[in-house]
């Protein structure tokens, strides 16, 4: 019981992550957005292997996104010297996570600051900041999307009904 309750576990997890690159390749090509890896890490950050509280799981990691995001994007704007900013942006992070109560996303927001803040420069010193913001946004509201979609009751029942068929097909 133990074995097939994991194995429908991580099956409903590949499954959102398997959609979340699916979507955001679909995305990209209707756009012709190119540079989706900042899209990608965003949604994989947002989705959760657990079922039980996979909504308020992404709801608080996009909030920790978010944080991340402004901090890096802010810091930026601040000064030019990448190694203070950075340190400064990723103390500020965690302080904010903290204060926001997110400590349980705190990786998801340092990861959000390091997207924004690590690249090469544009015409702008920001551009290419608002781009990866931007980027991070996206992400999070596919890795949300996913999120509500595999876990209200008729995307539940519909597993309910097809994966312990695919569980005992595998154990034969």
């Amino acid at each position: 019981m133990i074995d097939k309750l994991r194995t429908k576990r991580v099956l409903i997890y590949a499954a959102k992550c398997v959609t979340g690159v699916l979507v955001v390749l679909g995305l990209s090509w209707l756009v012709n957005y190119k540079d989706i890896i900042w899209v990608l890490i965003s949604v994989m950050l947002v989705l959760s292997p657990d079922g039980s509280d996979a909504v308020t799981l992404a709801v608080t990691r996009i909030k920790a996104n978010v944080i991340g995001a402004i901090s890096g994007f802010s810091l930026i704007l601040l000064h030019q010297n990448m190694v203070l900013m950075m340190c400064v942006a990723v103390f500020i992070t965690v302080v904010l996570c903290n204060l926001f109560r997110l400590e349980p996303a705190t990786r998801t927001a340092l990861a959000a600051t390091i997207i924004v803040m690590t690249h090469e420069a544009g015409a702008h010193l920001w551009d290419t900041a608002v781009e990866r913001v931007l980027s991070v946004l996206a992400g999070c509201l596919i890795g949300l999307l996913i999120t509500f979609i595999f876990h209200n009751k008729y995307a539940s029942q519909a597993a309910e009904i097809i994966l312990p068929k695919i569980v005992d097909k595998g154990g034969e």
